[in-house]
């Protein structure tokens, strides 16, 4: 089971006859991605790599029913009228690889995508990857790469980084596990999913035994997973890195939403709550193999 996609998932790409709309298009197909169509307007009646394309969403979903998700590969400018032409499509998933995208429209579409029953994963996410099953967006880099390292397994992934988070299954596969889905929430000021969010589907995945993260300086992201820890709402393991910890108050640190404001915030701050909920914090993400290794021998993981 995957906490996203399964084989039959229905994707849709927005976006797929631009450069990156169509490379990662056959990226997530030649990973197992059930892409089943593709939108651009003006554009509709061509095919990429074997992909119908259609004029609108709608003109997809008459011609093969609903879909499951969409994945955007829009320009940030024009990323919240895609993002509403899906949803009022009915698409519960909205997975969106795009950046610089001005912050009225991403509160737009988060409350939008509220209002649906919709989950929107970023602006600025590099998306999913279920190692045997797809991927949506392009986590995993290449084929090649996604093939030989992202190995199927019990361990969740999830990064604040996009380029951490082919990291952290490399480090996992070399320690001799692998990963059951990889997620990366994104990287813009506002998202539409944070870790408190996507934490709930790892609890449920009886695929994840033990959660690997790559947490970041600034915003809330580790504080809320804490916390949702201590609540009691959280009850796997979770073995997690939080970078940043030279960088003083009120530095700007890798992505728009990683900035410490006073009193909140640092990498010290986010330790010492993730402490204090029973999570384990390693100084380092190659820690992270001896880690699972005692979850292991605690009985808390499984290798195959």
């Amino acid at each position: 089971m995957a906490i996203i996609l399964t084989k039959s998932t229905k994707v849709v790409v927005q976006g797929i006859t631009g450069r990156e709309g169509s490379m990662r298009a056959k990226f997530m197909r030649r990973l197992g991605t059930n892409v089943v169509a593709g939108v651009t307007p003006g554009r509709g009646g061509e095919e990429v790599d074997g992909i119908p394309v259609y004029n609108t969403v709608q003109d997809a979903v008459k011609n093969h029913g609903l879909f499951d998700v969409s994945v955007t590969f829009i320009p940030g400018t024009a990323l919240k009228e895609a993002v509403f032409e899906a949803l009022d499509a009915d698409i519960k998933w909205i997975v969106m690889p795009v950046e610089r995208v001005p912050l009225y429209d991403i509160l737009e579409m988060v409350a939008y995508g509220k209002q649906k029953g919709a989950k929107l994963l970023g602006p600025g996410s590099i998306g999913v990857n279920t190692p045997g099953i797809g991927a949506l967006g392009w986590l995993g880099g290449s084929v090649e790469f996604a093939n030989r390292h992202f190995v199927p397994g019990h361990v969740g992934v999830i990064s604040r980084s996009g380029g951490q988070s082919g990291t952290l299954p490399y480090v996992v596969a070399q320690a001799g596990f692998g990963v059951s889905t990889v997620l990366h929430v994104g990287t813009e000021p506002v998202m539409g999913m944070s870790f408190a969010d996507v934490l709930p589907m790892f609890q449920e995945d009886p695929d994840t035994d033990v959660m690997a993260i790559f947490g970041e300086m600034g915003g809330s992201h580790e504080e809320e997973a804490a916390q949702l820890v201590k609540s009691g709402k959280f009850t796997k393991p979770i073995i997690i890195y939080v970078s940043g910890a030279w960088a003083p108050a009120g530095m700007k640190f890798s992505h728009a939403s990683a900035i410490v404001e006073r009193g909140s915030g640092s990498t010290q701050d986010k330790i010492t709550r993730l402490r204090e909920a029973g999570i384990i914090v390693v100084d380092n993400p190659n820690e992270i193999p001896a880690r699972l290794r005692e979850l292991r021998e605690q009985g808390k993981l499984r290798v195959k």
